[in-house]
């Protein structure tokens, strides 16, 4: 058992917690909680790291347990696994995962996609939950700019509910060319725009389709709106101005989803 906050193993997952550039480094991220283990696919799974008292708790015969007798465990004190945690109430599991390698390239190959094109969003909460709903609505992949916040981000992680082993994802370096490579494969491409004429329910997304959303403050560039195929609106009463950016990014996805039945 590991019970000293010293212990080198503990310092590394403390690292991996708290800073992106060692997450890329190792090409790793943390998970936390039985469920986010329990779904995490078996050859990602690098380490694992258990609190003695959930071990004593878990049911020998059931699915978690044998999970960790299959990929291997390390047992840790309830004060180490409070410094290992990111979280102000830890669930007493914690898994390193491999991060998964996609391609811009490749993912625009997939027939008829639905895709999400995030520009510099910060909040990780929004960037999270934009996955998991694009999982619910079924998203191809979703594209973000190397500003936008780190998907990694364990805030992030934990917004995704385990959607991030599921939901394709790649970095774009450059939004205007990747919005030029989506026209040339056929997929049209709407900016989520306060200057949007048209509603959003007034388009057909039953082909391929890729809305552009942007930073929570600031919206979309306007370099990036102006590349896109049209601009939309969402409707808005009273004195609301927006929406936050993943409640707009849900009405999108599931208006395509509803349309594509």
């Amino acid at each position: 058992m590991i019970t000293s906050v010293a212990n080198q193993k503990v310092k590394q997952v403390v690292a991996w917690q708290t800073k992106a550039k060692e997450r890329r480094k190792d090409n790793v991220f943390p998970v936390e909680g039985l469920k986010m283990f329990e779904e995490a696919p078996e050859k990602w799974i690098r380490e694992v790291y258990i609190e003695e008292t959930l071990l004593e708790k878990l049911d020998k015969e059931g699915a978690a347990y044998q999970k960790l007798e299959r990929v291997g465990f390390e047992v840790v004190s309830s004060e180490v696994f409070k410094r290992m945690s990111d979280t102000q109430t830890p669930q007493g599991i914690l898994a390193i995962v491999e991060q998964p390698v996609y391609s811009f390239e490749e993912l625009l190959k997939i027939e008829n996609p639905l895709f999400v094109i995030l520009e510099d969003l910060q909040d990780p909460g929004n960037l999270g939950t934009i996955v998991r709903t694009g999982e619910g609505a079924g998203v191809s992949a979703v594209f973000m700019t190397k500003n936008t916040v780190d998907i990694y981000n364990p805030k992030t992680i934990r917004a995704t509910m385990g959607s991030i082993y599921r939901v394709p994802f790649a970095i774009v370096e450059d939004v205007e060319e990747a919005i030029a490579s989506l026209h040339m494969a056929g997929v049209k491409t709407y900016a989520a725009h306060l200057a949007g004429k048209d509603y959003y329910d007034c388009f057909s997304f039953k082909d391929g389709t890729a809305f552009l959303i942007g930073n929570e403050g600031n919206g979309l560039k306007k370099e990036t709106a102006d590349a896109a195929s049209a601009y939309l609106k969402i409707p808005m009463e009273g004195r609301v101005e927006s929406l936050n950016a993943a409640i707009a990014t849900s009405l999108l996805m599931y208006e395509a989803h509803r349309q594509r039945k």
